[in-house]
């Protein structure tokens, strides 16, 4: 629907949104979104796992914004495919599941998504290792506050 209203006002040419200027209007309505989500969806924690997930995907947000104000387009696909993954395994940790055919069945998902946006030129391997390293590490680093 954003991207709708969007393509409605002029600010979106196309889905892909191939350029950093495009990118940096509908990541900020994301960051919006994820910020309204944090505050009043998951209001004082009472689902801490979920909670902290979420907080790593506006830091991962804020992040590409950062990116796209500096001319650099992160993918957001792998941003996103590697911040759930990493979320995915905390959480077999945490709660001491077996997911791991889960877990490899994504991981190939995630590998194909990765050959997919090379071979459509969508990417660089470089921006593809970036988005990745953008969706993982915040999990990473928000994983003390609820592991």
């Amino acid at each position: 629907m954003v991207y709708f209203l969007l393509k409605t006002l002029g600010k979106a040419e196309s889905l892909q949104l191939k350029t950093t200027k495009e990118r940096i209007l509908p990541l900020l309505v994301n960051c919006v979104i994820l910020a309204l989500i944090l505050y009043r969806v998951f209001p004082n924690n009472q689902i801490p796992e979920l909670y902290f997930f979420f907080i790593g995907v506006l830091i991962s947000n804020l992040t590409c914004l950062l990116l796209a104000v500096l001319k650099f387009k992160a993918s957001i696909h792998l941003i996103a495919t590697g911040g759930v993954f990493m979320f995915f395994v905390a959480f077999a940790i945490h709660f001491s599941i077996n997911i791991n055919g889960s877990l490899a069945l994504f991981a190939i998902i995630t590998g194909a998504l990765a050959t997919s946006r090379l071979y459509l030129k969508a990417h660089t391997v470089q921006e593809l290792l970036v988005g990745l390293f953008i969706g993982v590490v915040p999990q990473l680093i928000l994983l003390q506050y609820w592991l």
